[in-house]
């Protein structure tokens, strides 16, 4: 282990404490569990905790799962309505000196960085005005300012998304609002020196669906996708709305200002990616088009045309959760690192199991400049999470370690 890392590694992810209420729910509504791997002179000591939410402590008291399915309050157990129902398990973010467990449906929750105790909620002195708060807030590399927004805004299901200007002391400079074309999952953002861009297509809900008792999204093929171009500091009125071709759009890479031009690397998929956000035409989940691909699209702003340009990077379906060097955010990139399956390297089946085709066996150096890529291989019985890059002191970009956790399925470690 090298002993110029010294810090922590700290992941973030759902674990049921209790069993969900309903067997066919959303992973994504399971209990937010914290993780630290600690770095310190070549050694590395761990610890996890449960996020100990409102709705993590009601559940404890009663003994058992209260709350029902993924971000549907209609099919909670009376005894907690109104209750915060976020388990705050999506990202670890550490911003103004404090490290916040993110979940895009409550506030964040804040965590001791030390023993991982959940410190309780944290609404930014009160001044962010939204109701919830995103999993993926962007953070300016040269400002230290973060952009952060919060999807139905003004209430369950609603068409209104809040957006904030925090700067690098966690207070609220700037706020505004916006309606969306329809409402879905806006998951992600991504940020330019210049701009906001705020991608969604596919996923749908609606106040009759939820009272209907179902998960919260649903994914329609009959949409398009929409994506926002905000300036920065501007007002909602002034966001400008593109149209294209069905994809899911979960996460991004980064983006950049040319100009007229907003130029935006995103890892979009073909289709719906989540089987338990099932069609809403009652059609079978298609796993061939949960695919997804490094995508550029270009925006051009002097344009009336309301499209942009498409191009795909790299023939290789990568995981759409990757890493970038974070010092140069908002500015033209060369590498993005992320996780990949390759399907000619050997997967022993005999002590992993059968898994073969499912595991996601590489890390891969994306050079978008070259179109160039380099792997690393993890092993004939591993899987690879998601990646996070460690910028090298005093290097350029793109030098630095990737960390990650793999998983030993030969010795299920």
């Amino acid at each position: 282990i090298p002993t110029e890392l010294d810090g922590a590694f700290v992941r973030l992810g759902g674990e049921w404490y209790y069993p969900p209420k309903f067997d066919n729910d959303a992973i994504l509504n399971s209990d937010g569990h914290i993780s630290s791997f600690r770095f310190k002179n070549g050694r590395v000591s761990y610890k996890s905790r449960f996020v100990r939410t409102p709705r993590f402590e009601a559940n404890l008291k009663a003994g058992g799962q209260q709350f029902g399915y993924y971000r549907n309050p209609y099919t909670d157990d009376p005894s907690v309505q109104g209750l915060d129902r976020t388990v705050a398990n999506t990202t670890p973010f550490a911003f103004a000196g404090r490290l916040m467990a993110l979940k895009e449906d409550g506030f964040p929750h804040l965590i001791d960085p030390n023993t991982l105790a959940t410190v309780g909620r944290w609404n930014f002195g009160g001044k962010y005005k939204g109701p919830h708060f995103t999993a993926h807030p962007k953070v300016d590399s040269d400002t230290g300012e973060m952009i952060a927004y919060g999807n139905e805004a003004n209430g369950l299901a609603g068409d209104e998304v809040y957006v904030a200007t925090i700067d690098k002391k966690g207070r609220v400079t700037h706020d505004t609002r916006f309606t969306v074309p329809y409402v879905s999952i806006m998951h992600d953002i991504a940020l330019t020196e210049k701009h906001i861009i705020f991608p969604f297509a596919g996923y749908v809900t609606s106040p009759e669906r939820l009272k209907a008792g179902k998960i919260h999204w649903g994914w329609d093929n009959s949409k398009e996708s929409y994506i926002g171009i905000l300036p920065r500091g501007a007002e909602g009125k002034d966001i400008r709305w593109f149209r294209g071709p069905l994809r899911c759009m979960m996460h991004t890479f980064h983006a950049r200002t040319v100009g007229d031009k907003v130029i935006m690397e995103a890892p979009f998929y073909d289709g719906n990616f989540f089987p338990f956000f099932t069609n809403v035409d009652n059609s079978p989940w298609d796993r061939t088009k949960a695919k997804g691909y490094l995508r550029r699209l270009t925006f051009d702003l002097s344009s009336k045309h309301d499209g942009w340009t498409e191009e795909i990077l790299f023939p290789t379906p990568i995981m759409d959760i990757g890493a970038i060097d974070r010092r140069y955010l908002t500015r033209d990139q060369r590498y993005v690192f992320t996780g990949f399956t390759d399907p000619s390297k050997p997967f022993n089946v005999a002590q992993g199991g059968n898994l073969q085709g499912r595991v996601t066996n590489c890390y891969g150096r994306f050079d978008v400049k070259a179109g160039q890529m380099v792997s690393m291989f993890a092993g004939e019985t591993h899987s690879l999470a998601e990646a996070c890059f460690i910028p090298r002191k005093g290097g350029d970009e793109g030098s630095g370690w990737l960390i990650g956790v793999a998983s030993n399925f030969a010795e299920m470690r």
